[in-house]
């Protein structure tokens, strides 16, 4: 019997070293057919020996901190092929590695010995800074023209996992559209769980031209040649924790410094409050995330939530409680067909706000796909985005290698399908010469996402909006 039982569990873990989910049924027809019934669901098998192997870099306690289970614990076999599957998922989560397999090593009666084999990224990247400083590519190749003068250019330095416990270094020295200075490090960590970790950033800068209001739902600047119109500094310290894998809480204080010219001033009056040309002030934050995807750069399955508290200044120049919230669900509707809703709200009280802290939909990552040309302003509002796609292509390019007796390499590609629907709505006392203010706004189109390496996604969207209006828009997402 015992030998059924290794032949049985064998077979099961081999495949979830392929990544093949197995439901009760599964594991059932999984083993031989005098097997399934000899082996009830809740047989106990005991977690030996975890052995790490592929991490040059990667220490071992950072691997084992994502595992959801330790040497000496018991579990049903159920319980085991699942645990192993959310162990594999969980590591390449970490954006750490290239593959992962955790998988029996070998038995001893009913004790299960664990290997866990990783293939790790590369971790280094030294190259020339090229980005436009427009809100998204649309705005930049049609609005502007592709202006070089909208480009910020330097030299970026990523350093991922440079003491091998998941921590980040990033150096910017940046010219052209913006001269900048930023220098972070995130996360030192305080205590051998690591539970308790820090995040330290400075950035500091200057621009020749500076977006002084909105009109007719656009921003507006303000450009001189000889003299520049901003000038910038913040500086942010984080304390975070992670008592299990899937949530983490961080508190923050900062301090944040900027300046604009006297002529910004006379455009717009409410660009700071009571017609100042400076602030200065402290911010302190909360913020928690939680995770619990299949792959968080491009989830197909699960669900994630972020939320943030933060309170800017303490004065009549800044003055802000400001919380946001963001949640996501995916649900998978056939093996390659997933169903996503993204939903956002955010509120800034009081609501009688300067305009530099009245940016709401259209900057950063909150936006609604068919409106990229706009930025809506506000202090209070959300959206909610539906997303209905499928995978069409899967495939890879093999490299070769450059070194005889090498593995050659290989460049992934995912290609998915898909069609989406956006609802938004942004509260605004003060619109001004805006029309998207107070109002629902609605979106719609078909598209493609190309998932690539080091989690690279290219968007390729057609999008309609109620105003009547269509066309295709480009997006790219990244760690670089």
């Amino acid at each position: 019997m015992l030998g059924t039982q290794k032949y049985g569990l064998c077979l099961v873990l081999l495949m979830m070293c392929c990544g093949v989910v197995l439901s009760q049924e599964d594991l059932d027809e999984s083993l031989p057919p005098d097997t399934a019934q000899r082996v009830p669901a809740d047989a106990m098998f005991l977690i030996g020996d975890i052995v790490i192997s592929g991490n040059k870099k990667t220490k071992a306690p950072v691997i084992l901190r994502e595992i959801p289970f330790k040497t000496g614990e018991h579990y049903p076999l159920s319980t085991l092929v699942k645990k192993f599957e959310d162990a594999r998922r969980q590591l390449m989560n970490t954006t750490l590695f290239h593959s992962v397999i955790v998988a029996a090593r070998d038995f001893d009666g009913n004790r299960v010995n664990v290997t866990v084999h990783v293939r790790e990224r590369w971790y280094l990247f030294p190259f020339p800074y090229f980005k436009p400083v427009d809100r998204n590519l649309n705005q930049w190749l049609v609005e502007q023209k592709a202006s070089l003068s909208r480009v910020n250019y330097g030299a970026k330095l990523l350093y991922n996992n440079p003491t091998g416990y998941n921590d980040k270094l990033r150096l910017y020295l940046i010219g052209g559209y913006t001269k900048q200075i930023s220098l972070s490090y995130d996360r030192l960590y305080f205590d051998r769980s690591m539970k308790w970790g820090g995040t330290l950033s400075f950035n500091t800068g200057k621009n020749r031209e500076i977006n002084y209001n909105t009109m007719n739902d656009k921003q507006v600047f303000l450009k001189d040649n000889n003299s520049y119109l901003r000038n910038f500094l913040n500086i942010t310290g984080e304390l975070s924790y992670r008592r299990a894998i899937k949530t983490r809480h961080s508190f923050g204080i900062g301090y944040y410094r900027e300046r604009v010219s006297d002529t910004v001033v006379a455009l717009n009056g409410d660009y700071f409050k009571e017609g100042k040309n400076s602030i200065a002030f402290p911010e302190i934050f909360y913020k928690m995330t939680y995770y619990d995807l299949d792959y968080i750069p491009y989830p197909t399955k699960g669900y994630a939530a972020f939320v943030s508290v933060s309170k800017k200044g303490f004065n009549q120049t800044v003055n802000v409680w400001q919380i946001d919230a963001k949640g996501l669900a995916s649900w998978k509707l056939s093996p390659k067909t997933f169903l996503n809703l993204n939903v956002y709200g955010g509120l800034k009280l009081p609501f009688d706000q300067p305009y530099f802290n009245r940016r709401f939909l259209g900057y950063s990552d909150v936006f609604l796909q068919g409106f990229e040309y706009f930025v809506v302003d506000g202090v209070a509002g959300g959206y909610t985005k539906a997303t209905l796609a499928r995978e069409i292509l899967n495939f890879k390019i093999r490299i070769p290698p450059v070194k005889k007796g090498k593995d050659p390499e290989y460049i992934p590609f995912r290609v998915f399908a898909k069609m989406y629907g956006n609802a938004g709505y942004v509260h605004s006392p003060s619109p001004g010469e805006n029309q998207l203010n107070n109002q629902m706004l609605w979106s719609g189109g078909f598209g493609i996402d190309i998932l690539t390496l080091y989690d690279v996604t290219f968007k390729l969207e057609w999008s309609f909006n109620h105003l009547g209006q269509n066309g295709l828009f480009l997006h790219r997402k990244s760690i670089f």
